[in-house]
């Protein structure tokens, strides 16, 4: 007689990711401008697109490849860390990975045994606090301050004997702030003092306004041992969907993170690390050439979000192309999410998801869309708002 699989696992305690969960309602709601997935509205360079298409023939394409990346690409990573960076790389190793999510997952496994914790500061990326959560460790949800700012104290609090690393995500996914070297260089100090590993999340790092300046903590004297920088090409590139990231790690993790890369991918897509090398050796030029119609919609979106105050509170976001907005009522955020969608046509993703549990906050996106298209958006938004602030 045959017995029920038992379906329950470790997964059943772990969020279920909130864009797929907006993006099935949207789908059931024709005509919805969506402010809420985080991708660019541009594609890769032409150069990678002409690079990927002659690949098509080499039967190397087609076959496996270096498990750390393809020669060509590493050697461009290189040479963009040091240039854009100030990172260099002897005393570390690089590694091409499948998006900058895999990096995180990578790093993750490799520096922690079960029950070891991991320090977030709060609003964090939702999918940092799920891998974390899957690899049997805790996630420490740090508070930041009123404009999304480390609090440097309450991060120092939080290092524990089990505490294995701090992340910092500047400019950051959801809140758009972006922190000043000064604060990085504190986390990256106390991470040397305490023996922990400071992971540094750059996947925005060409995306700042108003004079903001991303700094990458790699590139501090003898930050080498203990620091380990995640970046990617979805956003800069417009390469969401040919999945390249990086890391930058520590020469003594790299048993623990082939391990792990040849367990997960065996090695990156060989197609995609082609097109890579091509839009890399276009360099910063391709993505900073959007940089002022961002800024732009950037304005248009504060502006509007803060006709809502003091209903509504948007902290400074100099950097990515987010906002990320406190609302002063005691609302739940998916239920106002679900009816922004389904009666105002417009879509924003509840803060609860980045770990703001305490209260109504909502991510704002505004990569994917042009001037046109973000300001009927965000009419819908601002009229929504009042409307249901107002019941």
């Amino acid at each position: 007689m045959s017995q029920t699989v038992k379906l329950q696992s470790r997964m059943d305690a772990i969020q279920t990711p909130i864009v797929q969960v907006i993006g099935d309602i949207i789908r059931q709601t024709p005509g919805t401008i969506s402010l809420g997935q985080g991708v660019v509205h541009y594609g890769p360079p032409q150069e990678a697109i002409d690079a990927a298409r002659a690949a098509l023939s080499d039967p190397d394409t087609h076959g496996y490849a270096d498990g750390n990346g393809n020669p060509d690409l590493v050697d461009a990573i290189q040479e963009k860390l040091r240039r854009d960076n100030g990172i260099d790389c002897r005393g570390s190793r690089v590694m091409v990975t499948a998006g900058g999510n895999m990096a995180f997952v990578h790093a993750i496994t490799a520096i922690t045994e079960p029950g070891d914790e991991i320090i977030l500061p709060v609003p964090f990326y939702f999918n940092h606090e799920m891998a974390i959560q899957m690899a049997d460790c805790r996630a420490v949800c740090v508070p930041t301050d009123d404009r999304y700012q480390l609090d440097l104290d309450a991060i120092q609090r939080a290092v524990t004997p089990r505490t294995r690393a701090i992340v910092t995500v500047t400019p950051n996914n959801p809140s758009g702030a972006v922190y000043p070297e000064a604060a990085l260089r504190a986390v990256n100090r106390l991470c040397a003092e305490r023996g922990i590993f400071h992971i540094s999340d750059e996947v925005y790092e060409y995306f700042t306004y108003d004079g903001a300046l991303h700094v990458s903590p790699g590139a501090f004297d003898r930050a080498a041992a203990h620091t380990i920088s995640l970046f990617s090409l979805s956003k800069a590139y417009g390469f969401a969907g040919w999945r390249i990231g990086y890391m930058v790690y520590p020469e003594a993790l790299y048993d623990a993170i082939a391990k792990v890369q040849d367990t997960i991918l065996v090695c990156p897509p060989v197609i995609s690390q082609v097109a890579a090398v091509a839009a890399m050796n276009v360099g910063p030029a391709y993505p900073k050439q959007f940089l002022r119609g961002f800024a732009e919609i950037r304005h248009v979106v504060i502006t509007q979000l803060r006709a809502l105050e003091p209903l509504c509170v948007v902290p400074p976001a100099d950097g990515a192309f987010y906002c990320f907005m406190r609302v002063n009522a005691r609302l739940d955020p998916m239920r106002v999410a679900e009816r922004l969608i389904r009666e105002h046509g417009v879509a924003v993703i509840p803060g609860d998801s980045f770990g703001m549990l305490d209260g109504c906050y909502f991510r704002v996106a505004f990569g994917a869309l042009q001037k046109a298209t973000v300001t009927e958006g965000m009419g819908r938004l601002v009229s929504g708002m009042r409307q249901i602030l107002a019941e």
